[in-house]
């Protein structure tokens, strides 16, 4: 096994990476369909997977010549098999396939959340075990124990709201552009978090995250101050809605790190990962990292392009069943809903985002 091709189609990137035996990444390739979706306020899934059709060969082409390499030259191929949009999973999914058949390759279906875990990996070869990764995306906010590579005990989940569509809703609410992350992330910089207050969440139960309280809460302050969301998502927003969204912003980062910091004291863990897109988030990324500093440990937090999905994330974890000898081929097929983790992992919902 010399060189891994890594094929990312579960939302409204379509991804294309190529990695080495090592894990080193020659090449990761992204084809974001933002500007498709930005008129609809969120991603729409027939018209993802569509977009997924015309741009993965375009994608492929761009990541070989990137490696410097032909399609011969790949060894084996890691593809994402869920969870997504089971339209855009089905894409990649028979891409791969028709490649792995074409070409005589081994091929692995990968876990899109285990992808995400291991992406602190990809910089950080070394970082080491046992490792705690939270992982903070539009679909997904969870917290894992990783004892050893490859296997993954859930700490903790979201209940309702993933963080990132949180970010999205209340982005929607104040007439923010979308993706509502980073026009979040960007006006409240220039704000004070303590503007307005925002309650911890009480949760009873299983340790779980919950991030709908806060949408809730942002739309009660702006009817009790008045807030009226913005015209057009190009204006600039007034001091109420920068502060606004600079006490939403806390909150949410408050929220991930308290459990976080939790389940350092109750697990002492020896390293520490974020990743996700939310990962990119500057507030989350600076206080993690304090954390982090805090307590003594090992982190990785990947570079932006890496915590938005990636295919260089889907071919590092599925790099060792590869070189393993794995190959999924007979039976690999695309699953809407799949959970990361062994039967030891403590669920807190059934509702799989």
């Amino acid at each position: 096994m010399r060189l891994v091709l890594g094929i990312e189609t579960s939302c409204d990137e379509t991804a294309v990476a190529v990695i080495d035996r090592d894990g080193a990444v020659l090449s990761s390739v992204v084809s974001s369909q933002v500007a498709t979706h930005a008129p609809f306020g969120g991603v729409v899934p027939e018209i993802a997977a569509r977009k997924h059709l015309e741009a993965l060969a375009p994608v492929l082409d761009q990541a070989l010549d990137e490696a410097g390499i032909e399609l011969g030259d790949v060894s084996g191929i890691a593809v994402t098999r869920g969870p997504g949009l089971i339209g855009c999973l089905l894409v990649g999914v028979a891409a791969a396939r028709t490649l792995a058949v074409a070409r005589g390759l081994p091929v692995v279906g990968v876990n899109h959340l285990e992808g995400h875990v291991v992406s602190g990996w990809l910089e950080a070869p070394d970082l080491p075990h046992p490792a705690l990764a939270l992982v903070v995306s539009g679909g997904h906010t969870a917290l894992w124990r990783v004892p050893e590579p490859g296997r993954y005990v859930q700490v903790a989940r979201t209940r309702d709201d993933a963080a990132g569509e949180a970010f999205d809703k209340v982005a929607k609410l104040l007439g923010l552009p979308y993706p509502g992350g980073p026009a979040i992330d960007r006006i409240a910089e220039q704000g004070d978090p303590a503007a307005f207050p925002f309650g911890e969440v009480r949760i009873k139960g299983p340790p779980a995250f919950s991030f709908s309280g806060y949408k809730t809460a942002v739309r009660d302050l702006m009817r009790r101050h008045a807030i009226a969301p913005l015209a057009h998502p190009d204006d600039e927003p007034p001091r109420p809605i920068v502060d606004l969204v600079a006490s939403f912003r806390h909150a949410v980062v408050r929220e991930l790190l308290r459990r976080v910091r939790r389940e350092i004291e109750r697990d002492r863990p020896r390293s520490l990962v974020l990743a996700g897109g939310v990962a990119a988030n500057r507030l989350l990324r600076a206080e993690f990292l304090r954390l982090a500093d805090e307590h003594g440990l090992a982190v990785a937090v990947p570079r932006p392009a890496y915590c938005t999905d990636n295919a260089a994330m889907i071919a590092r974890a599925g790099l060792p069943r590869l070189l393993a000898g794995g190959n999924d081929l007979d039976d690999i097929e695309a699953e809407a809903a799949l959970p990361l983790g062994g039967p030891e992992a403590r669920r807190t919902s059934r509702r799989h985002r």
